[in-house]
């Protein structure tokens, strides 16, 4: 009997403890948070991310639906940290002590720093010995993350733009250019056709040269381009244009200036006393002139011989009178000169020379230049007279 009163006790405290433990265990596992995301206007944020913390570790992570609601289970008792975010509405931080199902409420995101903590009522003195740990996670800040062009791309497109601006203003400086060039064409066809073409039916041909080769020259001329034989060209003068240049003042005084004055020159001192004598010499002096123009012909041996006539229509007698003929040997510029003294008058110096290359007032003189033929070809020429006065 008392065994058995025995094994009845000791069932009954079995069954209390079996009991307890069951009930331990299926609290254990079995608790709930739950809650809702809204923001600063009280409206339900959808798609935030809530983030449940236990001792500074991820428990659980959620997204919230169209409602706002997010709930996570199967937790045990204890203290956790719940954090909430999102992109736009901002975030929002809370502490709560797990002991049974909990149902926190609304959560309202802010976008400003998030505030101390909500700490539940039954549990003060533990949120005052307990700060939790806060995970931060850093969002990098780039143009790229908040959706703009990076840099590379704004410099590329920039870069860009100014190569685009400085082949316009190119051009527009071409375009320019060549209305100006069209208006002095107008005013001056030398300026633009420059080449002045001889042809040996005595026609004479202002253009420009496109194309030339051993055959033939394409010319550009007012009427349209022509296309000329080379075996009939006997000269290309190229005639050059010369512009006056003005003298450059800076802008800063530019009102203010005034050119200065031409330098006086000084009057000859005279040795006559003869006022006659004297306003005589100062108003003549030779002056040598072509008569007529430079014949050109070639020999039986192909030199060519230049000839022409000097004449003196000044009030004294030239001396040593002689023309200088420049030769232009090819369109680089290159030149070689020959001289030739005028056949005139003879005339003995001082000094004992004899002079056959002297002009009295009035006088005519011939001059004939003979090319040799290992001279070469040349494309052109021109001629300047000189002398000297004695007398």
């Amino acid at each position: 009997m008392t065994l058995l009163i025995s094994l009845q006790k000791r069932f009954v405290i079995a069954t209390v403890v079996l009991t307890l433990l069951g009930s331990t265990l299926y609290a254990k596992g079995k608790l709930t948070i739950s809650g809702r995301i809204i923001d600063s206007d009280g409206k339900k944020v959808k798609k935030a991310t809530v983030t449940l913390l236990s001792g500074g570790e991820v428990v659980s992570e959620e997204k919230t639906g169209g409602n706002g609601k997010f709930k996570f289970k199967k937790l045990e008792e204890g203290e956790y940290v719940l954090q909430a975010s999102h992109d736009e509405r901002g975030s929002a931080e809370t502490i709560v002590t797990l002991t049974e199902k909990q149902d926190v409420g609304d959560i309202t995101l802010s976008a400003e720093k998030p505030r101390a903590p909500v700490v539940d009522s039954g549990s003060k003195d533990n949120a005052q010995t307990r700060t939790p740990e806060r995970i931060s996670v850093t969002v990098p800040q780039t143009m790229e993350a908040m959706g703009s062009p990076s840099k590379d791309f704004i410099l590329n497109e920039l870069n860009f733009e100014i190569k685009k601006l400085s082949a316009e203003f190119k051009h527009l400086t071409q375009e320019l250019d060549d209305l100006k060039a069209l208006s002095k064409m107008w005013v001056n066809p030398l300026t633009i056709y420059s080449k002045e073409i001889i042809l040996k039916n005595g026609s004479t041909v202002f253009g420009k040269i496109i194309y030339q080769d051993d055959k033939s020259l394409k010319v550009e001329t007012l009427v349209g381009y022509l296309i000329v034989d080379r075996a009939q060209v006997v000269r290309i003068v190229d005639n050059v244009i010369t512009e006056d240049t003005q003298e450059y003042v800076p802008e800063q005084i530019r009102e203010s200036y005034t050119p200065p004055p031409m330098p006086k020159l000084a009057q000859p001192r005279y040795t006559s006393s003869n006022n006659s004598s004297r306003n005589a010499s100062a108003k003549f002096s030779a002056n040598c002139v072509l008569v007529g123009n430079i014949s050109e012909k070639k020999d039986g041996q192909g030199n060519i011989i230049f000839d022409g006539e000097i004449k003196n229509i000044g009030g004294r007698r030239a001396d040593f009178v002689k023309v200088d003929f420049v030769f232009r040997k090819n369109w680089s510029g290159e030149t070689k000169t020959l001289t030739t003294f005028v056949k005139g008058s003879y005339n003995t110096f001082d000094t004992g020379i004899v002079s056959d290359a002297s002009l009295l007032p009035g006088a005519v003189g011939k001059f004939d230049l003979y090319v040799p033929q290992d001279f070469g070809a040349f494309i052109g020429y021109s001629y300047v007279i000189d002398w000297e006065e004695y007398q």
